[in-house]
């Protein structure tokens, strides 16, 4: 109950403060003007930038007219800062060589290849052992005759 009463009190000083506004005893708070000794206040003389005026009094409240700078030379160093320089210089013809069609999937096949090459040695270790195993031949014999079964020998090109 007493935030509704404070509610309240505030609501009437509002009200009072916008009476006295309308009223203009209270002023608000625009931008201040100046004051003559007796009490007048003087307007703010207006500036005058893009008009032109034909009245001889307001004429001296225009702004001088101002001169472009000069912008030629700015403008030419621009110019010559974007042209651009030449690139034969820093090009390696050996990265702009095409690449063989095939050299990402060699890429990515190396490490399965790797896997089964040495599924491959430890099978044909196993193939040897078991002819040495049996007797019938001796170790030169066992291995050309695995070298045989796995390709022909030498021919792994």
């Amino acid at each position: 109950m007493a935030a509704v009463g404070t509610m309240q009190d505030a609501a009437l000083k509002r009200k009072e403060r916008l009476k006295a506004m309308r009223g203009g005893k209270l002023k608000d708070d625009g931008p201040p003007s100046k004051k003559k000794s007796d009490g007048e206040s003087v307007l703010p003389k207006p500036i005058f930038r893009s008009y032109k005026p034909t009245d001889e009094t307001l004429k001296e409240n225009q702004l001088p007219a101002v001169t472009p700078a000069e912008v030629k030379d700015h403008v030419t160093e621009q110019l010559e800062a974007s042209k651009p320089q030449p690139l034969v210089d820093e090009v390696d013809l050996l990265n702009l060589a095409p690449r063989k069609p095939d050299w990402d999937l060699k890429r990515d096949v190396a490490k399965k290849l790797e896997k089964l090459e040495r599924r491959t040695q430890r099978a044909i270790a196993e193939l040897i052992r078991e002819r040495l195993s049996m007797g019938k031949v001796d170790l030169a014999e066992a291995v050309n005759a695995t070298g045989d079964v796995n390709g022909g020998g030498d021919d792994d090109d």
